[in-house]
């Protein structure tokens, strides 16, 4: 059983102004700026988060996509912001066939959807935010036009796709390989092609009218229906560029895709735990995975068990096997599908799947049936293949061929080259690598407003830059399967299965906590430790991120190649030992990774008249501000 400890790598913040917490120290800083200045927390998120789009661009992008989950103190409201683009109307199971492809390739023009993050900025700024257009892009334009510090990582990134931009992507390479060489960790990094990017939207804008709102909007129409959407379309036109698949590829994004695209408001999904509802986005984003693992872990007694018991590791890996087990049949977009959500989180349903938890890990992937419907899983998901892969797991648990995946996240790395062999040979340092990940950020202001957001995509190492934009398109369509009639099934206009999953819960219907992660299919387990350490075993935020974390990659992965890892539970080094050895006699196949390394959680909070915040050292770039 693991002992809660009293010292952490950092305090945990409180006061009463204002709290930022991120996944960079120069968002939280902007966040952090912008309330000081007196803005709201509406217009931090979108100042921070226009940073995170030049100083984390391997991470994400001007061309990512961003859901938001968020309260409006004033109006007492609880919402989603669906920053998640759709699919082109061009791209169909069929046209991928044409191709000879059974798979949407993980990296260049493909797998682009219509990108989302700008759109659902200006959306929230307009209607939420009191600031004008030019205080919170100033930030952005400023980093990208002088420079910002590059952290290591995103000099490895660069180094492990630095021949595929000589050879192939030559845009990227104007931009990432200046004087021809891969900028060293620590340097100063500017983008001026994407300063200008900002800077004609910003200008464009405020030549359209004086009126604040409609400066937003405006900001909105240049980049959806201007010259950022008449760049795209007509580099798209033309370019045929090399992707995963060893050829190249034209893309099938369209400006009359981008034209007609525009975020959306929604209701959250929510479920009730423990005095607090916890929402998340709908089954358009795998956030209802995170719901379905507290409705069947509410049938154990966890704090019993304790943290970091064998006891408790093992009831939540074999929870989230069996939730993700359902996301792969049963999670798309709800606008193409019906998702029987209601009975995936019922206490009937959770109550018939929570005997399937047996003594030993199971290795296999079993959907519910919820409703009585019947099942089906795509094709790279199916028994025969599952099983098959269980035995490549058995020899080598990190086999994966085709394309590598940060063993950290489950997330792309580039295909080519993989890390930087100059890169820091200690396995600790070393863990701060993340080829193809996400950021994420969380606010909370004084007025009672609270946001938490997870922004991707866009990332430098997966498509070629635009040229003359600064920014490169996002890969989120290599989530659709291309098997027929399922939820998740490709379809012209409809959104992709996201990974992306920030978390908000509510106390009395009020802001109690924001909180998120990186890590595609770990953000929903990651964060999943994180709550239960606090609200089960009274952590406070900063001990409950820095606890000891572990993940199971037992489930689909939601990136090309889309391999799976029966059994295999990756956990931190800090883990007892003792623990370790027992996970292993009950099946698990255990890797242990590098003592600080799965899981970059950051989380704000209210409670007792008091702002709470607090930030992960993994990764060494992640943190929180305020007073």
């Amino acid at each position: 059983m693991g002992d809660i400890p009293e010292f952490t790598t950092r305090p945990e913040l409180s006061g009463t102004f204002g709290m930022v917490a991120s996944t960079h120290w120069l968002a939280s800083a902007t966040g952090m700026a912008v309330l000081e200045h007196g803005g709201n927390a509406f217009d931090a998120a979108v100042a921070a988060a226009l940073v995170l789009q030049v100083t984390e661009p391997h991470l994400n992008g001007l061309g990512g996509e961003v859901p938001v989950i968020a309260h409006h103190a004033g109006r007492g409201e609880t919402f989603v912001l669906c920053g998640q683009g759709t699919a082109p109307a061009a791209a169909t199971p069929e046209a991928f066939a044409g191709l000879g492809l059974d798979l949407v390739p993980g990296s260049g023009l493909l797998a682009a959807c219509v990108p989302g993050a700008f759109g659902a900025w200006m959306l929230l700024l307009r209607e939420y935010g009191t600031f004008r257009l030019r205080d919170v892009m100033g930030y952005a334009i400023g980093y990208a036009s002088r420079g910002y510090p590059l952290v290591p990582a995103i000099s490895w990134a660069i180094a492990s796709v630095a021949e595929l931009f000589r050879d192939h992507w030559p845009s990227s390479a104007e931009v990432y390989l200046p004087g021809g060489q891969v900028p060293a960790p620590g340097s100063l990094f500017a983008n001026p092609a994407l300063a200008a990017t900002y800077q004609r939207v910003l200008a464009e804008a405020e030549a359209a009218s004086a009126d604040r709102d409609e400066q937003i909007e405006a900001a909105r129409r240049v980049y959806y229906e201007g010259f950022v959407a008449e760049t795209i379309a007509a580099y798209l036109a033309s370019a045929e560029v090399m992707d995963v698949t060893g050829e190249p590829h034209q893309g099938l994004l369209s400006y009359s895709d981008l034209a007609g695209w525009h975020p959306r408001l929604e209701e959250p999904l929510t479920y009730d735990i423990g005095g607090l509802t916890v929402c998340k986005t709908r089954p358009w984003g795998q956030g209802p995975v995170f719901l379905e693992q507290l409705a069947l872990l509410d049938g154990f007694d966890l704090k019993a068990m304790g943290p970091g018991s064998v006891d408790f590791m093992h009831t939540v890996t074999e929870c989230a096997k069996l939730a993700f087990a359902d996301r792969e049949a049963w999670y798309g977009d709800p606008d193409f599908t019906d998702v029987p959500v209601k009975a995936l989180l019922s206490a009937e349903y959770a109550d018939a799947r929570r005997q399937l938890v047996g003594a030993e890990a199971s290795d296999s992937l079993v959907p519910g049936a919820p409703d009585g419907r019947s099942p089906r899983l795509p094709e790279f998901a199916t028994a025969a293949g599952h099983a098959l892969r269980a035995q490549a797991s058995l020899s080598d648990p990190m086999n994966l061929p085709t394309q590598q995946l940060d063993p950290a996240t489950g997330e792309p790395t580039a295909r080519a080259g993989g890390p930087d062999p100059e890169a820091p040979k200690n396995p600790v340092s070393r863990s701060s690598y993340r080829a193809g990940d996400t950021c994420h950020l969380d606010v909370a202001d004084r007025f009672g407003n609270v946001v938490s957001a997870t922004p991707s995509g866009g990332w430098l190492q997966s498509s070629p830059v635009i040229p003359g934009l600064g920014f490169c398109l996002g890969t989120r369509a290599q989530m659709f399967t291309l098997t027929p009639g399922l939820p998740a099934t490709l379809a012209p206009g409809k959104r992709p299965r996201t990974t992306l999953s920030p978390s908000l819960a509510l106390r009395d219907r009020e802001p109690y906590l924001a909180f998120g992660t990186p890590g595609g299919d770990q953000q929903d387990q990651w964060s999943l430790l994180f709550f239960l350490n606090h609200l089960h075993f009274g952590m406070n935020l900063q001990q409950a991120i820095d606890f000891p974390s572990f993940h199971s990659a037992h489930m689909p992965s939601s990136f090309y190649p889309r391999e799976a890892q029966p059994r295999v539970l990756d956990v931190e080094s800090r883990v007892s030992p003792a623990v370790i050895e027992d996970l292993r006699r009950r099946g698990h196949l255990v890797n242990i990774r590098p003592a600080w390394s799965l899981g970059r959680v950051s989380a704000v909070a209210r409670r007792n008249g008091m702002l709470y915040a607090a930030a992960n050292p993994r990764g060494m770039q992640g943190y929180a501000v305020g007073r």
